[in-house]
């Protein structure tokens, strides 16, 4: 490889990512934020499938700036002396440079590549400051680059549901074997449940008083005793008054 950068690092440089996916236009949240390192391109989150297999790098974003992480980052090149940032409780690095003038130097330390003002004991901005520099003194970048197989997203990584499955899953529920059969209600399902059928309010003329009795339909094989005893209490009147003869 000697002073060629590798395939997949042009990749990071040249491709534009958070741009909608061509393949995948009317999903939503199709933007490009993940680097496929076998095929060297961008794909959005809808790809994820057909490159399940493949080393994949997110990418994030940070002050509108292309960002990774460092843990993920680390497995494929030494990011020594690199200066990190932290995005929620995670260390990223910057993926390009960012220049920046300064027509006076001041004491302190910076960037070797965009004279960018950095903490102790850091030297690199972003990870094209670094590359810049390697192969600017060393001449090859291959002593840097570390052995990665295998190169996975992180667990928290919203894969949206593929839209070709998920209308051959609603093609097969709709298919001629799966039928819905919808039987008519039969008359000893409805005796099962208990339904009031009305309410009525009967006035006794005599103590003014009101008497509230529901009449509710139980089932068939109930006893015609307690069917009795529900007309019997609902239609009691009271009594003539009987006087004691007189004396």
């Amino acid at each position: 490889m000697g002073g060629q950068k590798p395939a997949w690092m042009e990749a990071l440089y040249a491709h534009k990512f958070f741009a909608p996916c061509s393949i995948h236009d009317s999903a939503k949240k199709n933007e490009k934020n993940i680097c496929c390192l076998d095929c060297c391109t961008s794909i959005c989150p809808h790809c994820v499938l057909s490159h399940r297999a493949h080393r994949l790098l997110q990418i994030r974003r940070y002050v509108y700036h292309e960002v990774v992480r460092l843990e993920d980052i680390d497995k494929l090149m030494d990011c020594s002396n690199i200066q990190a940032y932290t995005i929620n409780a995670a260390k990223v690095l910057f993926i390009k440079k960012r220049p920046q003038n300064r027509q006076f130097k001041g004491s302190g330390n910076y960037c070797t590549s965009c004279d960018r003002s950095l903490q102790e004991p850091f030297i690199h901005c972003s990870l094209g400051c670094k590359v810049e520099f390697v192969l600017k003194h060393y001449k090859e970048i291959t002593p840097f680059l570390k052995v990665c197989n295998t190169l996975q997203l992180s667990p928290d990584f919203f894969i949206p549901q593929d839209i070709g499955d998920e209308e051959t899953t609603n093609n097969n529920n709709n298919s001629p074997h799966s039928t819905i059969v919808d039987e008519p209600l039969t008359s000893s399902s409805s005796s099962d449940n208990m339904s009031f059928s009305c309410t009525e309010f009967v006035r006794k003329k005599r103590s003014g008083l009101y008497v509230c009795g529901r009449l509710a339909n139980y089932k068939i094989n109930s006893s015609s005793e307690e069917d009795d005893l529900m007309a019997t209490s609902m239609s009691r009147r009271k009594g003539v008054p009987h006087r004691s003869p007189l004396c």
